[in-house]
């Protein structure tokens, strides 16, 4: 069944942040197809609208909204794109929400978890835009910001030069960019970089220029070579109300109008908790979404009571200040940030003191965190100082709510098999498939939620398991060359703002400062990383598996690690078969592996059989 609903609107109480749902379309999921105890599922897409008063104390973190224009009563307006997935009979689901912060304006944990597990399980599933730059699409999910008006600033863009290039778009990610306030900016400047975080060098003016308000041209450009323009835009707009957007919303759902006819029927009666998913990017934002003190909604009431910030590491980014850009990852962008870790924590070169959960202790709405991590996180986004000291000597104690569960020996995304190699890279993509861990960490987390079961113990590397860049040790043979390079994360210092209160700008850092002591996790004979927790096929291995890739030689690049694409040296079949003896006895070393997870409650006995046979197509592809 198909329902259009053009103009259906729901109005909720006039003090409410949420105003206004309007239903656009309504449709059941696989034809009614019923999905275990909790029915047949419906999905929805809707606009919900908001006011907020840009004067109350829940929306002081919001950069400019002071600036943004106002209706008579002085509120701020905008909406944003809302899909949801939901039982159809609401009595038969299992009294969880569980919200995607949509990456990009997507829609990826139906495929992180399996649609079909999410709807046996009965979960709620849904979305709302918090992003404002992703471009008009079909079924993207965006938020509708104002912008403010009048102000100026400046921007930041760069890009790594492929061959044969003479421009690039200012804009991050194909995103909607900031255009230049005007062509003729005598005061805008270019650097470029041989490394990733590499020392800049100034280029001329006269060699570089506007092509329009959002292409710049330059003379000469060198592949692999980073090229950065800084430039005077106007009228941002208002970005973190993203994060407001995604509070009001959750708020509304658990403790909103219950009229019969509204979004998810009677919602008030049947939610119960909220668990909050975000991966890479939107897993960044959940960290700052706990920064900000976005946890407690305008009645100071819990927001997420779990959080899954997957393969975001100590990591935040550009979603709450002016001129913000989400997409950007790049080092002096406000990436890896201070503080990392949900205690306290002192800087002792700065003196800054400050947590990633100071506000939510504050407001007393400290949520259940898992961060999830794969080996790449380690090397682009400094997840090891989540769990050692700032100097990087000692482990330091987790907060009492957090897990940490390092994925040993895998990439930024889950792997495939049979693996395939980019033309832009040097090796194959790292194969291993880290999605039945999530699978058991999400039961384990509504186990934690909804009946106080402990989940599985932490899982990372220790500072004994730890070392930095320059003292790993390499496998040697198959033509292996490690990169020469890693990018360090830098301490950056935007400004008094960022010094006293912690906010971050888009403009480039004022100073930078010595390096955090990042490290990674060291090495095994074969290759793979100590510590964490191993999937059967890291544990019981027919290759070396990293959260890295370097350049293809072709492109001329720096040879350092690249992206978030991992790497995959697969061992040779002599050396297979001499190891393990026979395909039968290595499927019995993997089938005891998961085995030890399964009675760890790391992965779901449902999961097992389609690891065994993984891994014995792979046995198969290896040695034949």
């Amino acid at each position: 069944m198909r329902l259009l609903a053009p103009f259906f609107c729901l109005l909720l109480t006039a003090n409410a942040a949420l105003q206004t749902v309007q239903v656009i379309e309504r449709s059941d999921v696989d034809q009614a197809k019923a999905y275990g105890g909790a029915g047949a599922y419906e999905q929805i897409w809707a606009k919900a609208y908001f006011l907020l008063d840009p004067k109350a104390p829940s929306s002081a973190r919001i950069s400019d909204i002071d600036k943004a224009p106002r209706n008579d009563k002085g509120q701020v307006a905008f909406s944003a794109d809302i899909f949801v997935m939901k039982p159809r009979d609401p009595s038969k689901g299992n009294g969880t929400v569980l919200f995607e912060v949509s990456n990009r304006g997507g829609r990826a944990q139906t495929g992180m978890f399996g649609a079909p597990f999410l709807m046996e399980q009965g979960y709620t599933l849904a979305w709302v835009g918090w992003q404002f730059d992703v471009n008009d699409r079909p079924q993207v999910i965006k938020l509708h910001a104002p912008k403010a008006q009048g102000v100026t600033g400046l921007v930041r863009s760069d890009y790594q030069a492929k061959p044969g290039d003479s421009q690039f778009s200012v804009a991050a990610d194909g995103h909607e960019p900031y255009a230049a306030a005007a062509l003729d900016q005598p005061d805008a400047r270019m650097t470029v970089r041989e490394w990733s975080d590499g020392p800049r060098t100034i280029v001329p003016r006269a060699n570089w220029r506007f092509v329009d308000a959002t292409t710049v041209a330059v003379d000469g450009m060198q592949p692999g070579k980073t090229y950065e323009v800084v430039y005077t835009a106007k009228d941002p707009g208002i970005s973190g109300l993203g994060q407001a957007a995604i509070r009001d919303f959750i708020s509304f759902l658990k403790f909103g109008n219950t009229h019969p006819t509204a979004l998810l029927g009677e919602q008030k009666r049947w939610i119960k908790r909220a668990i909050g998913y975000g991966s890479s990017q939107s897993g960044r934002f959940l960290r700052d979404f706990l920064y900000n003190g976005f946890n407690a909604d305008e009645q100071g009431r819990i927001v997420f009571e779990g959080l899954i910030p997957h393969i975001a590491g100590a990591a935040r980014g550009g979603f709450s200040h002016r001129f913000a850009q989400p997409s950007r990852t790049a080092p002096y962008y406000n990436i890896d940030v201070f503080p990392f870790r949900d205690l306290d924590d002192t800087d002792p070169i700065t003196g800054w003191r400050d947590s990633i959960l100071a506000r939510a202790q504050a407001s007393n709405t400290i949520p259940k965190i898992f961060y999830t991590l794969t080996s790449t996180e380690y090397w682009a986004r400094s997840a090891s100082l989540m769990h050692t000291t700032i100097d990087g000597k000692a482990d330091a104690p987790l907060a009492p709510n957090t897990r940490i569960y390092h994925f040993s020996s895998t990439q930024h995304g889950a792997g495939n098999w049979p693996t395939r190699k980019s033309k832009e890279m040097q090796y194959a993509l790292n194969p291993h498939d880290y999605k039945p861990f999530m699978r058991a960490l999400l039961v384990a987390m509504q186990e934690w939620l909804l009946a106080g079961k402990e989940p599985p113990a932490s899982r990372y590397a220790s500072v004994a398991q730890l070392a930095p860049f320059e003292k790993l040790r390499w496998p040697k043979g198959n033509g292996f060359v490690p990169p020469v390079h890693v990018r360090q994360a830098m301490r950056l210092d935007y400004g008094p703002e960022f010094r006293d209160k912690g906010i971050i700008t888009n403009e480039p850092p004022k100073a930078v400062g010595k390096p955090y002591a990042v490290k990674l996790p060291q090495l095994d004979e074969d290759g793979n990383e100590l510590g964490g927790l191993k999937l059967p096929s890291v544990a019981v291995p027919l290759g070396a598996a990293f959260g890295w890739n370097v350049p293809a030689r072709e492109l001329g690049w720096p040879m350092e690690s690249i992206g978030t694409p991992g790497s995959w040296i697969p061992f040779p079949a002599d050396k297979i078969k001499a190891r393990y003896g026979s395909k039968e006895a290595y499927l019995a070393k993997v089938r005891a592996a998961a085995d030890q997870l399964v009675a760890a409650r790391y992965l779901l006995a449902g999961d097992v059989d389609a690891l065994i046979a993984r891994s014995a197509s792979q046995w198969d592809d290896l040695t034949k």
